[in-house]
């Protein structure tokens, strides 16, 4: 990535990523905490709207003697909160605009018209990565995804503009509220392309559901199923998986055809409206 024989300075090398990114190396998690977070993975998958407190009491019921404390600050690493209607007193990240929310009362029908983007927790043997995909909403394809390191805007920069490139621009890109969906890059790419930017109710996983679906299918059709020892490993896996569901997984909600199929039918028309 770094050419450091290269007469350009690094950060021109980096086109925007952080040094962070580039250099960081994760500090090491105990086997104990990997284990929570795995567990805790679990249950925020099948019961969003727990907190930390009814999380702890599960994590309790199953072993493991740990305090609420703690499991909120392993929520906060893993980028996960409790999903359900609630004051936004939270103080916004310096630098950082929140947009109102667009799709409430929309009919969604054809493609192009709404993107989602989101990022989930993906456990590894011995660590942990996240996933950050951008789904189209009416098809449910996955038009980008990548895995990494960090929770950092970069990454989903990187992925939405994959997806511009490739798939044209929806109309609206819906997000939630997570510091790399507000960042100053993420918002500026969006509205490059001339799109809207529409962000969920805080804690308000019904906003984003089409993508919450997508995370539910890969975690148990294959993250769940695999122990990834890198993450290369939970890269090619997943991405070999996306590449799967697209072309080979029907939908009922899609009349039986994959996702490939569903947005494919929509082509003639987008190309039109181009």
């Amino acid at each position: 990535m770094i050419d450091h024989q290269s007469q350009l300075p690094i950060g021109r090398q980096l086109l925007g990523m952080s040094r962070g990114s580039v250099y960081y190396l994760p500090k090491p998690v105990s086997a104990r905490n990997l284990e929570v977070m795995r567990r805790l993975d679990e249950l925020h998958l099948k019961h969003p709207f727990m907190g930390a407190r009814q999380l702890r009491n599960q994590l309790n019921r199953q072993g493991f003697p740990i305090g609420r404390k703690r499991v909120k600050t392993l929520m906060t690493k893993m980028g996960i909160e409790a999903v359900y209607c609630k004051p936004n007193t939270s103080k916004k990240t310096p630098g950082h605009e929140v947009h109102p929310y667009l799709l409430r009362g929309m009919t969604i029908h054809r493609a192009n018209q709404v993107w989602a983007l989101d990022t989930t927790y993906i456990p590894l043997a011995k660590g942990f990565a996240y996933l950050t995909a951008v789904v189209d909403w009416a098809t449910r394809k996955v038009l980008a995804a990548k895995v990494a390191i960090t929770l950092e805007a970069c990454h989903a920069v990187e992925v939405l503009e994959q997806a511009f490139k490739h798939y044209g621009r929806p109309d609206i890109v819906n997000t939630d509220q997570g510091s790399q969906f507000t960042a100053k890059a993420l918002v500026d790419a969006v509205k490059s392309q001339g799109c809207q930017l529409s962000m969920d109710g805080r804690g308000a996983w019904r906003d984003n559901v089409s993508v919450e679906r997508l995370w539910r299918s890969v975690k148990y059709e294959r993250v769940y199923l695999h122990a990834y020892d890198s993450v290369g490993q939970a890269r090619a896996s997943i991405l070999d998986y996306f590449e799967w569901y697209n072309h080979e997984r029907p939908h009922s909600s899609l009349k039986r055809k994959t996702p490939h199929q569903a947005y494919n039918d929509w082509l003639p028309t987008l190309k039109l409206v181009a």
